[in-house]
């Protein structure tokens, strides 16, 4: 008999428990014939929120055009759109030849990884993330090496941390602004004590702001781009999946901005649009949504505004889960998120991989546990905000019964 065939040793260390073990229990329920109500993925259209139709006509109408390869950094159109959607948020001096158009921000990261690291070397990423930031710099040989967001500051980044965590293999740091899995939204104060640290030790600023435009209770974004020095390289991630609700599309991008950054980056900068053109290049059709997205209606805010669905159901969120004894979650300022904090004196878990697996057996619900997301201690959970509001408020009421006669 052959000897089994394994995967290989650099996925020894990668890890993505948002679509994990878990979520294949929850789809042999299914199979069985029980609902789940998944809280575990950030994905706007199965809750109801579809893409605006001008996106989706402007897409179907540019089908015949759509059929071939275009340039490996994207259509000239769509790249000319978010040059100028850089001049809108104030991040000087990108270019056409700045922005580079991939299939989601997901194979963004993965790509700008690949061409930074070298074995060994470290990319400072949040406690909490975003998962895929650490999967990505191990994949790429790189080290992963996390830095704590504070809690009690509103889940603000530790600066103490980050400039303990420096070392001489230290090559980038990455930002997730609006964040997930918190909802924080850094004021700019924040940014630019990260930005003097990070130009200090000459390292590469990986901005993730794809909630950008996903703001309650009238908080303001401000780009990473638009704070740094013109000395520094940042490199900024969005996309349509969250404000436009075009997940399904995979179309995002990535802006080099920094005129003196890019000038010291040339070679970096290579091996991204090396990267790009063996890809040979991103979807397509999806690229004719980026125009209209950015540059007509923001429907966005009707939702997120008084009034508007997604507003409401971060409120029920929030309020029912601080309702809970022993619960308690720091208010979301933006995305589409919640992290609360499971006080360990109330319950005392020791393993929240089996607490998610527990919940989904006994009340359907799909949640993703806190050390998922690469924080240290099993305390917390992430509860996406997108279902309708009483089916949040419900799921609260069994998730807080479930913790009621919970023990391990």
């Amino acid at each position: 008999m052959n000897s089994p065939i394994r995967k290989s040793h650099k996925l020894d260390n990668v890890c993505y428990d948002i679509r994990g073990p878990v979520l294949d229990h929850a789809k042999r329920l299914e199979d069985e014939g029980h609902r789940i109500l998944k809280l575990n993925i950030g994905n706007p259209a199965p809750f109801g929120f579809e893409a605006p139709e001008e996106i989706l006509q402007d897409v179907m109408r540019n089908l015949p055009t759509a059929q071939g390869y275009c340039d490996s950094k994207g259509l000239y159109s769509a790249r000319k759109a978010i040059m100028q959607e850089c001049q809108r948020k104030g991040i000087p001096g990108v270019g056409i030849e700045d922005v580079f158009i991939g299939n989601g921000v997901s194979e963004l990261i993965v790509m700008a990884m690949q061409a930074l690291l070298n074995d060994g070397d470290e990319v400072l990423i949040p406690a909490p993330d975003y998962p895929l930031w650490t999967a990505a710099a191990n994949l790429s040989g790189g080290h992963p090496v996390h830095y704590l967001c504070d809690e009690n500051a509103g889940w603000s980044p530790d600066i103490a941390d980050i400039r303990d965590k420096i070392t001489a293999r230290t090559r980038a740091i990455v930002l997730i602004n609006p964040n997930n899995p918190t909802g924080a939204v850094y004021p700019p104060t924040v940014v630019k004590e990260i930005l003097a640290v990070a130009r200090q030790h000459g390292l590469v600023v990986f901005s993730d702001e794809i909630y950008d435009k996903i703001l309650y209770d009238g908080v303001e974004h401000v780009s990473t781009g638009a704070l740094a020095e013109d000395d520094q390289l940042v490199v900024t991630m969005n996309g349509l999946s969250k404000s436009y609700r075009c997940a399904g599309f995979r179309s995002g991008w990535m802006i080099l901005s920094g005129g003196l950054g890019k000038q010291n980056a040339e070679d970096f900068i290579q091996g991204l649009t090396m990267l790009a053109s063996m890809r040979l290049c991103a979807n397509v059709p999806a690229q004719h949504a980026i125009q209209t997205g950015l540059g007509g209606y923001q429907s966005i805010n009707d939702l997120i505004l008084p009034g508007g669905r997604l507003l409401a159901q971060r409120n029920v969120v929030h309020e029912k889960l601080n309702a809970i004894p022993g619960v308690s979650c720091v208010k979301p300022m933006g995305a589409l998120y919640a992290f609360p904090r499971l006080d360990p004196e109330v319950y005392p878990i020791h393993d929240d991989a089996q607490m998610v697996l527990d919940l989904l057996l006994q009340e359907r619900i799909l949640l993703v546990q806190g050390t998922a997301f690469n924080w240290p201690t099993p305390d917390h959970v992430r509860i996406v905000t997108l279902p309708w509001a009483d089916q949040l408020g419900d799921a609260i009421d069994r998730f807080a019964r479930f913790l009621s006669r919970y023990r391990q």
